[in-house]
């Protein structure tokens, strides 16, 4: 691979010492540690790792494309690995090991090493972690931003104004970054629509039961009635109207009143990410621009003027000399993927008028239902095959017949019927304003009060 520079001729001597002392300097700059932020969380953690291995291995290249597959091998196992499409795959596999496995062995280790004192000190922190309010989460999601924040300026804001970019970003950014973080503070600290005694026949009248997946019935913990859609959340001890999910990088519940507040926050970050991307994409060609690389590569290397032969060249001299912003630009391209999935399965929830929550109860019905029909259906296909052997013997069908006759199981037909679906602008009305907070409901609750 060429090593790219300027030849030491008479006219372009201090020209190419000044290419050549700059980019010097900037692969000095490059450190490590500058990365730690990033090893906080285990998915977060393979795009740092995938810039250190470019520091080793950058002239292995078959080694950085398997690190590349085995980095999404990970990512997609982990994020997808229950899915119906993967069942009894190894991807499931890796998914139970990454989820459950590694846990439980790192679990007998610690009582192999410690005793019964370190199994119980390692649940005691589960159980803190994972089944109580706390800011782990937070605290992880505020050290991820400002760390991400704080590589952009250090190693960013240098080539802001560029050839491609203008210096009105260095302000945009922050104002971008300030619009996420308080879109982060509402989401945390609103109320998601907590159900007491005191306004439990409210919402009572606000959604009706389908005695589908909701019927009359009362919270054995909170000793009140509970209103349909409605969930008492274990984490938080509180029963929450509209109930979704509880959310450990809120620390708060995902409910009726704050719904809005985070699928905004899904929103504004997934364009945050893509807003970052681009920018670092803009001041990475505008550098090629500004050294001009593609003109000492063709000028003075001989190397013909096409992507195919340039790209390899460019790749390596983009990696060698900043990738600290190659880092950045591949894990908020990363992130912003992330990002954009899990906008789109909540935004396609809000517009059908479904939760989280309603979504496994669905399933499970549905799954009944199916079964309870297809043992139906299965049953009335044996007793018509009986009672054709108690008739006449007919003749023979024809093999190919039978092959392509229609299974009765396959007429079973389970339609979701879902009274809460007003309607695509009525779901998003209902989001953006919730029922419980509209005069007409408060109005129906007063009368019901003095009635």
């Amino acid at each position: 691979m060429v090593q790219i520079g300027v030849p030491n001729t008479p006219s372009n001597a201090s020209a190419g010492l000044q290419h050549k002392q700059q980019w010097s300097l900037l692969l000095d700059k490059v450190n490590p540690a500058r990365f730690i932020p990033f090893l906080t969380i285990t998915i977060l953690l393979l795009p740092s790792y995938f810039t250190l291995l470019l520091r080793f291995f950058m002239a292995v290249q078959w080694l950085l494309v398997c690190h590349g597959l085995v980095t999404l091998l990970v990512v997609v196992s982990f994020l997808c690995g229950q899915w119906p499409i993967f069942q009894g795959t190894f991807i499931q596999r890796i998914h139970n090991f990454l989820t459950f496995g590694a846990f439980d062995y790192f679990r007998r280790f610690v009582e192999f090493v410690f005793g019964a004192r370190g199994s119980n000190a390692l649940y005691l922190a589960q159980y803190y972690c994972c089944d109580r309010p706390n800011p782990i989460l937070q605290a992880i999601y505020l050290a991820i931003v400002g760390g991400t924040y704080y590589l952009i300026i250090s190693s960013i804001f240098n080539y802001i104004p560029g050839h491609y970019i203008g210096g009105y970003h260095r302000y945009t950014s922050l104002l971008a970054v300030s619009v996420g973080i308080l879109l982060f503070l509402l989401t945390s600290f609103s109320d998601p629509g907590t159900i007491n005694a005191e306004n439990v026949s409210k919402y009572l009248s606000v959604y009706p039961y389908d005695n589908i997946i909701y019927s009359e019935k009362e919270c054995s913990t909170c000793k009140i009635l509970k209103p349909a859609r409605s969930k008492h959340c274990s984490i938080c001890d509180r029963c929450v109207a509209r109930f979704d999910h509880h959310c450990g990088w809120m620390n708060n519940c995902i409910g009726e009143k704050n719904t809005l507040y985070f699928v905004m926050f899904l929103l504004w970050h997934f364009f945050l990410c893509v807003y970052g991307t681009a920018a670092i994409g803009l001041v990475l060609a505008g550098r090629l621009k500004e050294l001009e690389v593609i003109y000492i590569l063709t000028a003075y290397y001989g190397i013909e003027d096409s992507f195919r032969s340039l790209a390899p060249h460019v790749v390596q001299w983009l990696l060698g000399s900043y990738n600290t912003q190659i880092l950045l630009m591949v894990f908020l391209a990363i992130v912003s993927l992330l990002l954009s999935g899990f906008f789109g399965y909540h935004a396609s929830l809000c517009l059908s008028n479904t939760t989280t929550n309603e979504t496994f109860k669905w399933q499970d019905y549905l799954s009944w239902q199916r079964k309870v029909k297809e043992a139906k259906a299965s049953a009335e296909a044996l007793k018509a095959s009986l009672d054709d052997l108690s008739q006449e013997r007919k003749a023979p069908e024809s093999k190919w017949k039978i092959f392509f006759r229609r299974s009765h199981l396959e007429d079973v037909e389970i339609i979701k019927n879902n009274i809460y679906d007003r309607g695509f602008f009525q779901n998003l009305y209902e989001i953006i304003y919730p029922l419980s907070s509209r005069p007409s409901f408060s109005t129906r609750n007063n009368k019901l009060k003095t009635g």
